[in-house]
């Protein structure tokens, strides 16, 4: 492998990036370009480009509200940026599986390509019903195109994270956040997709005491 190609493969994530291995500006330009192209097709899906409230916050912490997923970032966030810390780690073990090693900007790409498609099924109607019919998130029509955006911000700051620290520390992070949002709202990425594909009336019944 070319010496220009190694200093932008990706790291083993439990070790540090050597000073060579960094992200320059051009590696976001076209994860940029599917964050936009994701909210056109958002726009074109009849999504809301802000909340109906008229309002854009960065922060709106009330999940069982009209409003929950209409702005910046909610509890939500958090799960997205763990998706950041899972596509980095699989994108690294595929390359290993597959014996090279892949640019950043590639792992980068193709997980915005994961999150973005997330984005736009997340928001078919067929989904966002399914979401309605459990007790947390009867208030749910769907995310706003601001919110869209700010999950796809979040993913690809928790890809980048997760290239720039041990990983002894993204998991603990990712502990944190999922038992810390979990104790707080009673939802997180873990019971989200558990209620998604399989839902539990044991988890249904306590998080209707949220």
């Amino acid at each position: 492998m070319p010496a220009s190609d190694r200093a932008l493969a990706m790291p083993a994530p439990a070790a540090r990036r050597p000073a060579g291995r960094r992200w320059r500006p051009h590696d976001f330009a076209l994860p940029a370009l599917l964050v936009v192209a994701t909210a056109a097709v958002l726009f074109w899906m009849g999504r809301t480009p802000i909340c109906t409230c008229g309002t854009v916050k960065l922060w709106h912490g009330a999940i069982q509200s009209a409003e929950n997923s209409q702005h910046l970032a909610d509890w939500y966030t958090p799960s997205h940026i763990v998706h950041g810390f899972l596509f980095y780690f699989g994108a690294w073990a595929v390359a290993r599986l597959l014996g090279r090693e892949m640019p950043l900007w590639a792992g980068l790409l193709g997980a915005t390509v994961l999150e973005a498609a997330w984005e736009i099924v997340e928001n078919t109607p067929l989904i966002i019903e399914r979401y309605r019919a459990e007790a947390i998130a009867q208030h749910y029509f769907g995310d706003s195109i601001v919110n869209s955006v700010g999950d796809m911000l979040a993913m690809i700051a928790g890809f980048v994270a997760t290239s720039r620290l041990p990983v002894y520390v993204v998991v603990a992070a990712a502990l944190a956040m999922e038992i810390g949002v979990g104790y707080l709202v009673r939802d997180n990425l873990i019971l989200n997709v558990i209620m998604l594909l399989y839902p539990l009336d044991a988890i249904r019944t306590w998080q209707a005491g949220a």
